[in-house]
């Protein structure tokens, strides 16, 4: 049904290393970090950049090997967006210069927003709304983040992925679960900003033990469902990807699931957890490794802020 016809990404130039953090919090042992949390390094924008600006990077990266005449849909995740408005995908469209008669759209999810993005395309694909779509995930969370906050400036890097989405009728129609809990929004949070607090900065508040027991409690199950809804077992799939959180807690995720460590792709350590586009960005290191290879079944689950989930199976 759909297909990953070419996949890319971009980080920014400035990285923040575990001995950075360290000497700013002695506190802080860099070994200590790299063994709770997966990452020696991440990377931060500048001031001035933005989460469209590392998409601009990511697409041009992309178009270097793929035809961009033949995108007619844009599709931007994103919860650090340019404005409220306009729309972001929108100025995407222009700035790639891109043709006028496609569509453009901005949805706001963060850790599981690669696979929603992937069940808006399939839709959009079915409907012969498009036929190759631009799926853009982009963030800048540092932006939010307090300098005083050790703990989330160690897990946290910015970064954008780009995928084309297209038709094609000899990839199997894989069936996706997503899962929604609101209950949970306030434990990973930026209170002020938008309409219902504009006085103050932004600042990301997140209750990490409260999103690692949401995480466990939803993703097992998660993976039988999507699993029982395509007719499929645990052995016949070739790779899980999931959304790199942090490493102890993928780790935890992976027994708890009894995925074999061969099949279970985690690599976060010089880049960290950067929301929306890590599961792409996840998936291109896999390819360029060699760990993904044709004809692969490859599971990929987002989860995370929202609180919102969602898996799927893609075919390579």
């Amino acid at each position: 049904m759909i297909n990953i016809a070419a996949i890319e990404y971009y980080l920014p130039k400035n990285i923040l290393t575990n001995e950075d953090i360290a000497n700013e919090f002695p506190e802080w042992n860099a070994e200590k970090i790299k063994s709770k949390i997966g990452v020696e390094s991440r990377h931060f924008v500048d001031d001035s950049q933005t989460a469209l600006d590392l998409a601009v990077e990511a697409c041009e990266k992309l178009f270097t090997t793929y035809d961009k005449s033949k995108i007619d849909f844009i599709l931007f995740c994103t919860q650090s967006p340019d404005y409220f408005l306009p729309t972001t995908a929108c100025i995407l469209q222009d700035k790639l210069g891109l043709p006028k008669n496609i569509g453009a759209l901005d949805f706001n999810l963060g850790c599981s927003g690669f696979v929603y993005g992937l069940t808006l395309a399939k839709g959009l694909i079915s409907i012969g709304l498009a036929k190759n779509i631009l799926l853009v995930t982009s963030d800048t969370y540092t932006k939010f983040l307090d300098k005083n906050d050790k703990s989330n400036r160690s897990i946290f890097g910015d970064g954008a992925a780009v995928s084309v989405i297209e038709k094609d009728d000899s990839k199997a129609d894989f069936q996706y679960v997503v899962g929604t809990d609101g209950a949970g929004y306030n434990n990973l949070i930026v209170e002020n900003g938008a309409s219902r607090n504009t006085s103050e900065k932004p600042v990301l508040f997140m209750k990490g033990p409260k999103i690692f027991t949401f995480a466990l409690e939803n993703i097992p199950a998660l993976i039988s469902e999507t699993l029982e809804k395509n007719r499929l077992r645990l052995e016949d799939i070739d790779l899980f990807v999931f959304h790199q959180a942090s490493s102890y807690m993928l780790n935890y995720l992976k027994n708890l699931c009894n995925i074999p460590d061969e099949k279970f792709f985690l690599d976060m350590k010089d880049i960290g957890n950067t929301v929306s586009a890590s599961i792409p960005i996840a998936l291109k290191l896999a390819l360029d490794q060699g760990k993904i290879k044709e004809g692969f079944k490859v599971m990929v689950a987002g989860f995370g802020v929202g609180y919102s989930w969602g898996a799927g199976i893609l075919e390579f």
